[in-house]
């Protein structure tokens, strides 16, 4: 039987609390913006999946009021804080059916990106939708390259790209992630029968020491076997943790696609 393949970026490691404070740096202005465009949320059953530290399901929480309803599910629940203004449930979004609907608003953020059964996992979050409601997905796009804007050195440029090459052809890959994910998810949404795709793409500049860079230094942290196994060597990875911190480092931050697709009405 073969061995699934684990999430790189496991809940119960030491380094996930700060990837928890610094995704949602860089992205949480972004989501709400997207999820503030469907309109007045009052009311509505929402499902927030991969919630991590749940800063957005406490947004929704938030938006839908207290005669809407949000659940915030997740493989691993031990970032969210305890009693929050939303449901919780631990979930296996690829193994497990999606949670009883039908839901108003199902987001998942960075989550199908990481699932091997991505376009079935998507199909069935379709399905759960009532009737006009919105499927909202956020992944990063990583295959682009030039994330380099400013460095102090050109070593110091090479080493980030070096970085950059290993994350996304090597170290994802292994545990099952698809870059290239994000810029085919509005097609996945049409073939499972959604209407009026919609994509944004949004990503930004970010100096050494902000969110934008040390998530890199989260990432080594999670996953340093990863990268010594695909050629890095220690002391590569320990000067790139160093150099994340020097604001002489600019860094643009991973295309985010996000896209929106309802369910029709009729």
């Amino acid at each position: 039987m073969e061995t699934p393949l684990s999430y790189v970026f496991d809940n119960d490691h030491p380094e996930a609390a700060d990837r928890h404070g610094q995704l949602p740096a860089i992205l949480d202005e972004f989501t709400i913006s997207r999820l503030s465009s469907l309109g007045d949320l009052t009311g509505l059953r929402c499902l927030e999946t991969g919630a991590g530290g749940g800063s957005i399901a406490a947004w929704l929480a938030r938006a839908t009021g207290p005669t809407g309803r949000v659940l915030a599910t997740d493989v691993n629940t031990r970032h969210l804080p305890p009693s929050p203004p939303y449901d919780v449930l631990v979930h296996d979004l690829e193994n497990e059916p999606v949670p009883d609907g039908p839901w108003d608003v199902i987001h998942a953020r960075l989550v199908l990106l990481h699932l091997p059964g991505r376009e079935a996992v998507l199909q069935r979050l379709a399905a759960a939708l009532a009737p006009g409601g919105a499927l909202v997905v956020e992944d990063f796009e990583t295959t682009f390259r030039k994330l380099v804007l400013a460095a102090p050195s050109p070593q110091a440029a090479q080493l980030v790209d070096r970085y950059h090459e290993l994350l996304v052809e090597r170290v994802l890959p292994a545990h099952g992630n698809d870059p290239t994910w994000a810029g085919r998810v509005p097609a996945a949404m049409l073939e499972a029968g959604l209407t009026d795709v919609d994509t944004v793409i949004e990503a930004r500049s970010w100096p050494g020491g902000t969110a934008g860079t040390l998530l890199i230094g989260a990432n080594i942290a999670q996953a340093r076997e990863g990268f010594l196994a695909a050629g890095m060597t220690e002391a590569q990875l320990d000067e790139l943790s160093r150099l994340v911190t020097d604001p002489r480092l600019v860094l643009r931050g991973h295309f985010t696609y996000s896209t929106i697709g309802r369910r029709p009405s009729a």
